[in-house]
């Protein structure tokens, strides 16, 4: 084991996967030279050289088209687009080039293309840098999508994305850049669709995603010196997602709260919410509680950003309201 930042981790894998492969080849702004706006890329150009860590125009359509068309040409690309805001801009490439082509062709091809996607609010981005555009995406059939947490897992799931032969988009979020954890040495990769139970307990079950698992994990701690025992788990990916062991859970505590950074209508916890009552309404004892950002553009203004998006505290109310 070593210890290393999150975005270490994703340089080391993305590094590993370079000299693995020499289809595998990087694409993105600033990502060369300069070594990726918050460094994340940093050495990669010094050791491939410009013909696989390629610096391209401020288009996201352009970066995902090429990608989607290297990909279709067999090689392994990886993609930065550098706000997961700006998926936006390039949606039509990556819902109708690179999530359809397989299924639409068969045999023929495959579209194994890496989409970095670094997403997340609690600064000063205001509105159009600062969101977690998780929904648009999973509402996409043919699209994969993975949600770290740790460095261990950012640098496994990467791996993972990057042999996937299919599309998909990995989301980094933000505030966990400078988060520091174990990563295993050598060679490792994490399957998609696995969760991880972060924590175990018996009274509320907690599924949170990306940056929310850390806030969960302070809420739970906050919350066990109350007498109440709170179960984390993280999805890890959402696109496949494993309800089976969600819905271990939920059966077993019969109370549960979802937490997302993206806004609540139409969003992944309305999914989850929604598979969970398929599968296990008879074990719930109350209603589901959701915690999300407002439904309003984001502000710029650190006190409103703090009403806008999930807390601790508003986790531990959410909790509290499901044992109520």
């Amino acid at each position: 084991m070593a210890q290393m930042l999150y975005t270490e981790a994703i340089n080391s894998a993305l590094r590993e996967e370079m000299e693995r492969d020499k289809r595998v080849f990087l694409m993105g702004e600033d990502i060369g030279i300069y070594g990726g706006s918050r460094g994340v890329t940093m050495g990669l150009f010094d050791k491939f050289g410009p013909e696989r860590v390629r610096d391209t125009p401020i288009s996201e359509t352009a970066i995902m088209g090429a990608g989607a068309g290297a990909a279709l040409r067999g090689m392994r690309p990886v993609i930065e687009i550098m706000y997961a805001d700006f998926l936006y801009i390039c949606f039509d490439e990556l819902s109708s080039t690179a999530a359809k082509w397989r299924y639409v062709n068969g045999p023929q091809f495959s579209v194994p293309l890496t989409i970095r996607a670094p997403m997340g609010g609690y600064g000063a981005g205001g509105s159009i840098h600062s969101q977690c555009p998780i929904a648009p995406v999973l509402h996409v059939p043919g699209i994969k999508i993975a949600v770290p947490y740790t460095p261990s897992d950012a640098k496994g799931l990467l791996k993972t994305a990057i042999r996937d032969n299919n599309p998909v988009v990995f989301f980094e979020h933000r505030s966990l850049y400078g988060t520091r954890g174990e990563v295993p040495d050598g060679d490792f990769t994490i399957p998609f669709g696995v969760a991880d139970v972060k924590r175990e307990g018996k009274d509320v079950t907690i599924v949170a995603i990306s940056y929310m698992v850390q806030l969960s994990l302070k809420a739970a701690a906050d919350l066990e010196k109350e007498g109440i025992s709170v179960e984390v788990i993280d999805p890890r990916t959402l696109e496949p997602l494993d309800m089976d062991t969600i819905i271990k859970s939920v059966k077993k505590t019969g109370r549960v709260v979802l937490v997302d950074e993206d806004t609540l209508r139409a969003g992944s916890t309305a999914e989850i919410g929604m598979q969970i009552m398929e599968n296990a309404y008879r074990s719930l004892k109350a209603p589901i509680q959701r915690v999300g950002a407002a439904n309003v553009p984001i502000p710029v203004a650190a006190p409103l950003v703090n009403v806008v998006f999930p807390s601790v505290d508003s986790i531990k109310q959410a909790v509290r309201k499901a044992l109520q």
